[in-house]
């Protein structure tokens, strides 16, 4: 074996180490949780249960939020491991690793490995990263198409790799856009690598490799696009109809020039985002400016390609009012990139290395409060602890010594690690010991058991505003009345009346602010608090009026989930 293959080996250990303590922890020993992971299993569950992967379900309705890529992937993560709490995350993980180890071995093709080993690790340690791929979101198998993208036609148009390598990239990109749209970003390599090419060592793309990426792009997409258009053809109903027009034009365009939620100000990315959930990389910027300054007269493409990308990301969601801190989140690994030539001089600095040690401290301090207060019965600390989830505070007194430890430790040997460290004592305590605890709430599985506790199995069970997670714990067939119908006013509820009027064995489960609206007078019952919300079981005949108003068409039944 050559040392450079002892050496990169070497570098791959320490990626997976520090991914296995960082984002995999805990990994299979909890269910989805709100607010989108619930959605998500039980659209990928409805999927494989009634073998129909082309057109999204939520609850029997049409969901028409999201392509259907991440479902599939997220169905597939359910037959290899025929578990929900392990397949649900599968994705997640496998796209979190693979992100770093496309911009391992990206960097290190570019800058060495040591810079590739770097910036992977540093990536792993940001913020944003680790809270986005330990959970289903779909942002984390998006973040790893946008990096394929990046990886091949970076490669090429740095490096001159062959055609094939830009090709994959732009398979990645085309992926990007049935997972969640915004894959088609990757290409605006493409003109910023045109652009660089008058004003730097980088020379112009041939227009045969931009075409043959543009075509694996849009062959790619067409792949999901055609089948697609082809059944709501061939169906030739009108809310298939309304489907394909959400999911093509509404969540799309619309949603971007004219939010209708998520409103913020031109300045959330740079303000709220940036500096605080892309710690520790945020935090490198006062260094890392003047280099790239250098970067741009020395005309160093390969710092300014991905530079130049995050900086058009990050600019394009800007101009939007709909914000979310995810939309930017492709960006950062293109931010590591750029950063990854200068990272060895940067962490050698004694500035840096006490702005890891000082980062670090940030969370070790509130850890060692809460573990003292606790231990002391602080009355305020004790009643933020009563008023939790946790049964054992345990994992608390476990973080404040391991992550104070780990923060001395550093402190003395190599205080660059502080930060890591200190985070992997976070996600490791979280992961073994508060989420287990806390997952019978968060799931609420242990509100559905009260439900079908409370109801007998002779009577029809209806959910009225019902949460996605409820229908992956339920033990009978249910009836509900439509997803995510917020936008339609008091429509479900008289829909819901309806239904209930219909017979004496019919309850229906109602959240608070719906009962004086047309259930004040019948009969109910408090079952339990779920979703920041108090529910009741409700019985007999609801207000006249609402009854009235209701659409029998509306009517869902959805069958018993079947354990996987």
């Amino acid at each position: 074996m050559t040392r450079f293959d002892r050496e990169t080996l070497a570098d791959l250990a320490w990626i997976g180490a520090w991914f296995a303590l960082l984002i995999l922890a805990g990994y299979g020993l909890r269910d989805p949780w709100p607010a989108d992971e619930p959605r998500f299993a039980g659209v990928a569950l409805d999927m494989l249960r009634s073998g129909n992967w082309l057109i999204p379900h939520a609850g029997g309705d049409l969901y028409q939020d999201k392509p259907p890529l991440h479902f599939w992937l997220m169905g597939v993560g359910f037959l290899l491991t025929d578990s929900l709490r392990l397949g649900f995350l599968l994705p997640s993980m496998l796209a979190s690793l693979g992100t770093l180890l496309l911009v391992f071995d990206l960097v290190r093709r570019l800058h060495g490995r040591e810079a590739g080993r770097l910036a992977a690790l540093t990536l792993v340690s940001c913020i944003h990263f680790v809270m986005t791929t330990r959970g289903a979101q779909i942002d984390a198998t998006l973040i790893f198409f946008c990096t394929l993208a990046l990886w091949g036609l970076m490669r090429h148009a740095l490096q001159g790799a062959p055609i094939w390598v830009a090709m994959l990239g732009a398979f990645g990109a085309g992926l990007g856009v049935i997972d969640k749209a915004v894959g088609v970003l990757a290409l605006v390599l493409l003109p910023l690598a045109a652009w660089l090419a008058g004003r730097t060592n980088l020379q112009k793309l041939r227009l045969r490799s931009v075409f043959a990426v543009l075509t694996v792009f849009v062959a790619t997409i067409l792949l999901w696009l055609v089948p697609m258009l082809w059944h709501v053809a061939s169906e030739g109903t009108a809310e298939l109809a309304a489907y394909r027009d959400e999911i093509l034009f509404q969540q799309t365009v619309t949603r971007y020039t004219q939010a209708w939620h998520h409103i913020r100000p031109w300045y959330y990315y740079l303000v709220e985002v940036i500096p605080v959930l892309w710690l520790p990389l945020s935090a490198l910027l006062f260094w890392l400016v003047p280099r790239w300054r250098e970067d741009w007269r020395e005309g160093r493409a390969a710092v300014w390609l991905p530079l130049l990308w995050t900086i058009f990301v990050v600019t394009f969601f800007s101009i939007s009012t709909g914000k979310r801190g995810v939309y930017v989140l492709p960006a950062l690994p293109a931010l590591a990139i750029a950063a990854a030539p200068h990272l060895s001089a940067l962490f050698a600095r004694r500035g840096v290395q006490r702005l890891s040690w000082v980062l670090a401290l940030l969370l070790v301090v509130p850890g060692v409060v809460l573990a003292l207060g606790s231990w002391l019965a602080v009355p305020r600390i004790v009643d933020v602890f009563a008023d939790s989830e946790l049964r054992s505070l345990t994992p608390v007194y476990a973080f404040a010594v391991l992550a104070s430890g780990a923060w001395i430790a550093t402190f003395k040997f190599k205080p660059i690690l502080a930060w890591p460290s200190v985070l992997a004592c976070l996600t490791l305590t979280w992961g073994f010991g508060v989420a287990p605890q806390i997952n019978g709430e968060r799931s609420a599985s242990d509100f559905i058991r009260q439900v079908s506790a409370a109801v007998p199995k002779d009577r029809e069970l209806g959910l009225l505003a019902y949460k996605e997670q409820f229908l992956l714990y339920l033990d009978r067939d249910t009836v509900n009345f439509g997803h995510a119908r917020w936008r339609e006013g008091d429509a479900e509820a008289f829909d819901a009346a309806r239904w209930l009027s219909g017979s004496e064995q019919r309850v229906l489960l109602v959240p608070e602010h719906f009962i004086e609206r047309c259930f004040s007078r019948s009969p109910r019952r408090l079952v339990g608090q779920s979703s920041d919300d108090r529910w009741y079981l409700v019985s007999g005949q609801p207000s006249r009026e609402c009854v009235e108003r209701g659409d029998p068409r509306k009517v869902i039944r959805y069958p018993t989930p079947e354990p996987l």
